[in-house]
């Protein structure tokens, strides 16, 4: 192979837009590099973005952005409604989107934040025009560079919201109202009792295979979490139990053919997060349920943080407040100077 060749395999991707290496691609272009120049330490291509041009408009960015490998299909999803709100609110005003700056962003929280008419209700809350500008700053950030978007508190304060954990003896009675005849009933059983077991997000039980099951460790790998991270949390007694029951007596009835995938539809394909809502809406609660008890168990913050996978311990310090507002309430009943 010439150099021309292997400089060419290096940089053939320079025109994509914030070309992020994989793993594998970053081995593959390394061992080209050595081929061609030596084995000596080779450094990671760095990023390149394309320089927009004055007939790129905003909806060609965002349909560039939104092609991105580096996003997860559900970012994507949650990506496209709001990216292409704020490329409209560009059109309508006239603003080219290489003339964004802090003061249109700051104009267009106040857009977010004004009263709406056509029958829609009032306006929009806090957390949803913060998870808008989220988008919206993605977007710039690989339209633009991240030096273009200002780091400016442009998002509405707003106020906590307590998780809604439900108590063990609604989960049980959850978990009994799911029991009955059939493969899918004990499929169902077996992926509520996951969920709360486990602590996990929907799109994660869903996306589990077979192999991420341990049953002889009891341990279930959590893979391509939220934020493309990777986990292990123990697999509970009960989760075991009703797992085991399930790979053995319902899925080989539901598996139409060869598929990893641990739990299956009717069809035989993996489930998808609108079938674990069906069987159990709000699933997202038994999360809630499982950091709460846990707390309530004794276990302490930085635990609970790792299990539930979360980058920053200040997102789990939610459940602090919970276990402090049920102790509250458990004083008050009790103590008889309360």
């Amino acid at each position: 192979m010439s150099l021309d060749r292997c400089t060419h395999a290096g940089t053939a991707r320079a025109d994509d837009e914030d070309v992020v290496l994989s793993d594998h691609e970053w081995s593959s272009y390394r061992n080209r590099r050595r081929r061609c120049v030596g084995s000596g330490p080779q450094r990671r291509p760095r990023r390149t973005r394309v320089e927009l041009g004055p007939d790129v408009d905003a909806r060609t960015a965002a349909d560039r952005f939104l092609a991105s490998p580096a996003l997860a299909e559900g970012t994507r999803r949650a990506y496209r409604r709001d990216v292409g709100e704020f490329c409209s609110w560009l059109e309508a005003g006239g603003t080219a989107l290489d003339d964004v700056d802090v003061r249109t962003l700051a104009a267009y929280v106040a857009h977010l934040g004004a009263a709406r008419g056509g029958g829609r209700p009032g306006r929009l809350a806090p957390a949803t025009i913060s998870r808008k500008l989220a988008a919206v700053r993605a977007f710039l950030r690989h339209s633009l560079g991240a030096a273009r978007v200002p780091d400016a508190a442009l998002a509405p304060r707003r106020g906590r919201r307590l998780p809604d954990a439900p108590r063990a003896a609604e989960i049980e009675d959850a978990l009994a109202a799911l029991e009955g005849e059939g493969p899918v009933p004990l499929r169902n059983r077996a992926l509520v009792e996951l969920v709360y077991s486990a602590g996990l997000r929907s799109a994660e039980a869903v996306g589990l295979d077979l192999a991420d099951v341990d049953f002889e460790q009891e341990l279930v790998h959590v893979r391509r979490g939220k934020g493309g991270k990777d986990r292990v949390v123990p697999l509970g007694e009960e989760a075991a139990h009703w797992l085991a029951r399930y790979l053995r007596e319902a899925r080989p009835a539901l598996a139409g053919g060869a598929n990893d995938a641990l739990f299956l539809s009717v069809r035989g394909r993996r489930l998808d997060t609108s079938t674990l809502r069906r069987v159990l809406p709000h699933p997202h609660r038994l999360r809630h349920a499982f950091a709460t008890h846990l707390l309530e168990g004794g276990a302490d913050l930085r635990t609970i943080q790792e299990l539930l996978g979360h980058s920053s311990l200040s997102t789990t310090q939610v459940y602090s407040h919970v276990d402090a507002r049920r102790l509250r309430r458990v004083y008050d009943h009790a103590h008889p100077r309360s």
